[in-house]
Parts: structure tokens; sequence; C-alpha cells
């Protein structure tokens, strides 16, 4: 005797995978907000209870945040510029060994038009301080 096999319906299959996908995504959206609100409440109590502390001990902690502040901006400050500074030694060594970083060529390129400018402003410089030679002793 021949077996017969239960068809698997691919409607009722994906009906059943969104109502999954469904009933996961409300339960964990419902259970989200009700963190969020639970976090909430705790920040206005925490607020309600510290005010007093914040305002009677302001004269104290306003100095000290900016102290601290000020510290911790010099600290990143120091170590962006230290971080820089090694960056820029870094490149260095690798242009002067010719390994040719990355804007060596613009470099180059500022350098010769550096250089020409430089040779042209000494040519009319001394194009003009003939002139001026020559006019000074026709005189």
């Amino acid at each position: 005797m021949a077996q017969i096999q239960p068809r698997h319906d691919p409607h009722k299959q994906q009906l059943s995978h969104q109502v999954a996908k469904t009933t996961t995504a409300v339960t964990l959206g419902g259970s989200l907000m009700v963190l969020s609100g639970l976090t909430l409440a705790a920040t206005v109590i925490a607020l309600v209870l510290a005010t007093p502390l914040l305002v009677i001990f302001s004269p104290v902690l306003v100095p000290a945040a900016l102290a601290l502040f000020l510290i911790v901006a010099g600290f990143f400050t120091a170590g962006g510029f230290g971080a820089t500074a090694s960056f820029v030694f870094y490149w260095l060594y690798r242009y002067a060994s010719g390994k040719h970083p990355i804007g060596a060529d613009q470099l180059d390129r500022a350098r010769d038009k550096l250089t020409h400018a430089a040779y042209d402003v000494k040519d009319r410089a001394e194009h003009y301080g003939h002139q001026h030679v020559k006019g000074a002793q026709g005189t």
C-alpha cells in the first residue's frame, strides 16, 4: 500500500511565519516601551531627589566640573596633537626615504611653483635694480 504523505501548504506556512514575526516584534517592542517608561520615571525621581543637593553644593560642584572639563579637554588635545605629530613624523620619514607617501606629488608641485616664483622675483629684482642704477648714473 502506498502511504499518503501530508502536503505542506506554502501559504499556511508563510502565514504562521508572519504571525510569529509579528508576535515577537510586538512583545519586544512592548518590553522596550515599558523599560523606556521605567527609565524615564527613575530619571525624574532621581532629579527631584538630587536637585536640593545640587543647589546646596553648586558653589563647589560648578568649579570642580569646570576644572574637570578643562583637564579632560587638555588630555584629549595633547593626545590629538601627539597623534598628529607622530603621523607627520611617519609621513616625513616615508617621504625622505623615497617611499612616496600620499600627497607627495602635491608637495613636489607646490615646491616647484615656489621655486619658480622665487626665481621670477629674483630676476625682476635684478632687472629693476639694474634699471635703477642706470637711471641714477644718467642724471
